[in-house]
């Protein structure tokens, strides 16, 4: 008989171990409460014949209580009882303790490669992680359900964040609402920021406001240079002013006004970058941003706008120097370009821009790139019309606003009456359902896995409801550059944060992973063959998403489908997976299960199919999701990459493309650097195997990464094939 322990390893069974535990509470009764030793093998005779080949610890623990009761030895069974819980108490103490031990060692694999942006052996990052055991400890023993925590350890779910969860402030992801603060005014620490009156200082802000809100939060957040374009035309009028003051002819001062202007945002665009990397925040890394530019955000200073992306573009294909002065692909921030009418034809006014854009993704991996085409069919707002806008972090996506009805909930004072409001808007958490278990556990029977399905989905519900429940109890005073100064909301001091988690306007997520390894078990196709494979996981989409709409109008609470971009979880959930159900062929012999309902990375399928077939999926995902294409250096084949961005625009709403761009400071290679059998990188040219001296950049989760993954993503890295290759098309 195999016995399954709390943390889901199996061990074989032992008499011993039980005689041991009845013994020891044996040991603190007298007189006839003591049980004989024939007794004691009477309750093992009766375990040991119920002929089970696997049982949980609990249920034997729980077949000893009660057999105790049935043979009158209430005082023993009590003391058995304090014995267990006792024995629970130790072992959670235990393992917290051990945590804090493995952590400040720094010789532990997890933590070194828990957050591939966060270095474990520096004090800011280890204060962030001292503070999340803490936290990951209170939250186990009291804030949620048992079957929770249980089911999060068994690999079942995935409770994200449980590190902030004990705060009941935090929150996920965000749009940072930067026009009303910049516009208005705001307050960091106390001080009061009025409006600035150019664009190098705006800047400045800007990177002080997003320093501040993201140490008040656990999620990614994004910007929008939009926010930022009327400060150009400040700062060009400013200089228009110098000039016609010193009397020159118009065509001077129009000329080294523009002069002046373009040095300004060189400047400005420089310093956001250096702050933005430089910044530490209380999260232990720089600010988890995104950077969005959609030049259908305005009419007005359009033309101020393009002149921020050009610039940006151009800064981030130069990179940013490492400690040896060489220019490398810097993690943060994240880019976000929207592809529309204005940018996508040869023969449009900013097209430009897309052929920069271009560039900076072969070279850097970023832009990624949004269709404003197919987010319009995609995201409507309750009047029927389309809308556009960027997601919050890597790729948590906004349901569209409900919100015009309900007024200015947030009481911001850039509100315009009937008019979708994005910036803002906050996602409230995550928990992730692991689908390849649900397939597992069914064993192929169809009506079983529809029924587990269900089980599970509840489970997860209650998890999002106690996410919900915690965060509904903050009031505006925990962080009042959030709720109070305008980066989500100004409202009063002590004022109830309850409202805008509430009526759409923040959203919580129901995650999932592992759509593919499901949907292989349960009908021996990948979900890209068309036919029943695909069939299934489509089904498979809906009924996720059939629940949150079944919870959002009972709870007036904006429940949806989020593609998980699980990191160190992905390893989890295969480690998981493999002690419950062993190793599968295909399904659970891999160190990683795939992210979301992404095909494959070693699926040989070319980068334009993968694209379309997985654009049906992600509309089925519409808490947030992304798509990509694995590429070779593309940086001297660029019309490739238009040809991909035109294909994006045409037929999926959100992409991306993971090149290469690494670098060893040991020789000066500037290529890939490769990873061996044993899941060790390494320069191909030197032969260099030190982390230290890698500048290695990948994309992940919709992000990229920088300071390595476990070994189960780096697995999962290794494994990718390319989706296109290096010819003409």
């Amino acid at each position: 008989m195999k016995i399954v322990k709390r943390d889901g390893t199996i061990v074989e069974y032992d008499r011993e171990k039980i005689r041991t535990a009845i013994q020891k509470a044996n040991a603190e009764v007298k007189g006839r409460e003591k049980i004989s030793k024939e007794g004691i093998q009477e309750i093992i005779k009766y375990i040991e014949e119920l002929d089970k080949k696997r049982m949980l610890v609990e249920d034997i623990q729980d077949i000893i209580e009660q057999k105790l009761m049935e043979m009158g030895k209430y005082l023993l069974a009590k003391k058995y009882i304090t014995y267990r819980y006792k024995r629970e108490l130790v072992r959670k103490a235990n393992t917290t303790d051990q945590t804090i031990k493995e952590l400040i060692d720094g010789e532990s694999e997890y933590w070194n490669t828990e957050n591939s942006n966060k270095n474990a052996t520096v004090v800011t990052t280890q204060r962030d992680y001292l503070a999340g055991i803490t936290s990951t400890d209170i939250t186990r023993r009291f804030l949620l359900p048992e079957d929770v925590v249980k089911a999060h350890d068994e690999g079942i779910i995935h409770f994200h964040d449980a590190d902030y969860f004990a705060q009941n402030a935090l929150h996920n992801c965000d749009l940072l609402n930067l026009d009303d603060m910049l516009q208005n005014g705001t307050n960091i620490n106390g001080v009061l920021i009025e409006k600035p009156h150019k664009f190098l200082t705006a800047m400045t802000i800007a990177t002080q406001i997003i320093t501040a809100a993201t140490s008040s939060q656990y999620g990614g957040a994004t910007v929008t240079m939009t926010h930022l374009a009327p400060f150009v035309r400040d700062s060009y009028n400013k200089y228009v002013k110098k000039y016609e003051e010193r009397g020159l002819p118009k065509d001077q001062v129009k000329n080294f006004a523009k002069q002046d202007l373009k040095k300004e945002i060189e400047d400005g665009v420089q310093t956001f970058q250096y702050q933005i990397n430089s910044m530490t925040t209380t999260n232990g890394q720089a600010p988890f941003l995104s950077v969005c530019f959609y030049l259908g955000e305005t009419e007005e200073y359009k033309e101020e706008l393009a002149m921020i992306i050009e610039e940006f573009l151009k800064q981030r294909i130069l990179g940013m120097k490492n400690e040896k002065g060489v220019y490398i692909t810097p993690a943060f921030p994240k880019l976000l370009y929207v592809l529309e009418e204005d940018n996508m034809h040869e023969n449009s006014k900013y097209w430009y821009l897309t052929e920069l854009a271009a560039k900076c993704t072969a070279k850097r991996m970023v832009p990624d790139y949004i269709s404003e085409k197919v987010m319009k069919e995609l995201k409507k707002n309750e009047y029927g019309e389309g809308e556009c806008y960027p997601c919050m972090g890597c790729r948590s996506f906004l349901t569209p606003d409900r919100n015009i009805s309900r007024g200015n909930v947030a009481k911001a004072k850039n509100y315009v009456e009937g008019k979708g409001k994005y910036y803002g808007r906050f996602n409230q958490g995550v928990v992730t359902i692991n689908l390849v278990d649900v397939a597992l556990s069914s064993d192929k029977d169809f009506e079983l896995f529809w029924k587990i399905f269900d089980e599970r989905l509840e489970l997860c519900h209650r998890a999002l409801q106690a996410r919900h429940e915690r965060l509904a109890k903050a009031t505006s005073d925990v962080a009042p550059i959030l709720w109070q100064h305008g980066a989500l909301a100004r409202l009063d001091k002590g004022e109830s944060i309850h409202n805008l988690l509430h009526g759409g306007y923040s959203t919580i997520s129901l995650g999932y992973a592992g759509l593919y390894e499901c949907v292989k078990f349960m009908t021996g196709h990948s979900h890209t063959d068309e036919g029943k494979g695909k069939e299934f996981g489509l089904k498979v989409m809906q009924r996720m998403n059939d629940k949150c709409k079944e919870w959002k109008e009972a709870e007036d609470i904006d429940y949806s489908v989020y593609g998980t971009p699980i990191e160190a979880t992905t390893y989890k959930f295969a480690k998981c997976l493999q002690k419950r159900f062993g190793k599968i062929k295909g399904i659970t012999d891999r160190g990683y299960i795939t992210n979301s309902y992404h095909i494959p990375v070693f699926e040989e399928i070319d980068a334009f199919t993968k694209l379309k077939i997985e654009s049906e999926f992600q509309r089925l995902s519409p808490g947030g999701a992304i798509s990509y294409v694995e590429t070779p250096n593309l940086q001297n084949n660029l019309e490739v990459v238009i040809q991909l961005i035109k294909f994006i625009y045409d037929n999926i709403m959100y992409a991306e493309m993971n090149t290469k761009s690494d670098y060893c400071q040991k020789c000066g290679f500037d290529g890939e650097i490769l990873i061996d059998e044993n899941l060790e990188w390494y320069c191909p040219n030197c032969g260099n195997r030190d982390h230290k001296t890698l500048n290695v950049a990948r994309r992940t989760c919709g992000y990229i990464g920088s300071n390595f993954w476990n070994k189960g993503r780096t697995q999962e890295i290794k494994e990718r094939v390319l989706h296109i290759d290096n010819k003409d098309l």
